[in-house]
């Protein structure tokens, strides 16, 4: 099976994008749009200064990835590279699992990571695209300054 950038992002409503990052301005700013979401339910970002930054929403991490889009896209080419922001064995399983995206999903935790949820394919899940970055990034707002194994309730705003 040969898999292509396409089989590992989803389309998204790039006029609506402020809705996506929402509920990340605590850790991403406001000066960052969103330029392509991963069928995992990452999220890269291009800053007001041209730099390129992934959203790793299952680790709450938001680091900077390459200086700027012909950067973005030599690393693009890289298959090591790739595969780390794409998860590509993985995402093949949920496509072959018949976990089936319909237009505005991806494939989001029913756990985070960082809550003790894994990356097996029984954690994932299609999810409608706001819902999936709205919910994560108030849960990884709630627990940024906590140690690890705190025991914690989340509660989520509308």
């Amino acid at each position: 099976m040969r898999i292509n950038l396409d089989d590992l992002t989803v389309k998204f409503n790039h006029t609506s994008a402020d809705n996506l990052t929402e509920d990340w301005t605590w850790l991403i700013g406001t000066d960052k749009t969103p330029i392509l979401v991963s069928a995992i339910g990452d999220m890269f970002l291009q800053g007001d200064n041209g730099q390129i930054y992934w959203l790793d929403i299952g680790q709450g991490k938001f680091e900077m990835v390459a200086d700027d889009t012909d950067e973005f896209e030599r690393k693009l080419t890289d298959i090591e590279q790739v595969n780390k922001w794409f998860m590509i064995d993985l995402t093949t399983k949920l496509r072959l699992a018949n976990k089936k995206l319909n237009e505005g999903q991806l494939y989001s935790y029913k756990k985070l990571p960082v809550i003790g949820g894994d990356y097996s394919v029984d954690n994932f899940e299609p999810t409608d695209m706001e819902v999936h970055f709205c919910f994560a990034g108030q849960i990884h707002k709630q627990i940024k300054n906590l140690p690890d194994g705190t025991k914690v309730n989340i509660k989520f705003e509308s």
